[in-house]
């Protein structure tokens, strides 16, 4: 299980987040909403564990994995380099497998680069459930995409996610892509940004991206 308390969270003298306290079962898909410049990557750097100055306590496993806005490639190393580098147990085939399931396995010698940003975005979801995480963390994965890659990216990752069921935590800006791919939606808001609706979703899948 995954527990998050962060009583406050400043920038200087600033408190950009306060109060935000929510707990998240293996296997749970968890969306946050909230306007442009609320907290919410915020947050998520506190839960990944990159920023840790923060007053609160947040459990987490240690198998997790993270999607940023940007695909975050190592630019001098191939598709399959990118894989084994962050995974070095789980092998070359098994990595190879990774970049079938997300469509790019003929890319595997090819460097970032050389790929599409749909491409490059489809190898940083092969990097990240290559692991098989218990936890996955997820910041606005789908943005600058046309609607169509677009599209293609959210059914990747709602089949990945079923089939590897981690606790997932999801930015985005999308009503509908909280409801295609989470369970539960909580919405930020207010100065500082604290959690004003925690809601199951009753009408997943029913949003058109």
């Amino acid at each position: 299980m995954i527990r998050v308390d962060v009583k406050s969270k400043r920038f200087g003298a600033e408190a950009v987040l306060s109060g935000i306290g929510f707990t998240l079962e293996q296997g749970e898909t968890l969306a946050i909403l909230g306007p442009s410049g609320i907290g919410k990557s915020t947050l998520l750097r506190l839960i990944a564990g990159i920023d840790r100055d923060y007053e609160g306590t947040i459990e987490r496993p240690d198998n997790m994995a993270m999607v940023f806005q940007e695909p975050v490639l190592l630019p001098w190393r191939c598709a399959l380099d990118n894989v084994t580098l962050v995974h070095p147990g789980i092998g070359e085939s098994a990595a190879l497998a990774a970049l079938e399931r997300v469509g790019i396995a003929e890319k595997a010698k090819q460097y970032p680069g050389q790929l599409s940003l749909g491409q490059q975005r489809r190898l940083a979801l092969a990097r990240a459930f290559a692991g098989r995480p218990d936890l996955l963390v997820m910041d606005e994965p789908f943005v600058s995409l046309d609607a169509v890659t677009g599209e293609e990216m959210v059914a990747l990752t709602e089949n990945l996610i079923g089939e590897t069921r981690p606790a997932t935590i999801l930015v985005t800006h999308s009503e509908d892509e909280a409801r295609r791919l989470a369970g539960r939606i909580i919405r930020l808001d207010g100065q500082p940004a604290t959690i004003s609706e925690d809601r199951t979703v009753t009408d997943k899948g029913k949003g058109a991206l």
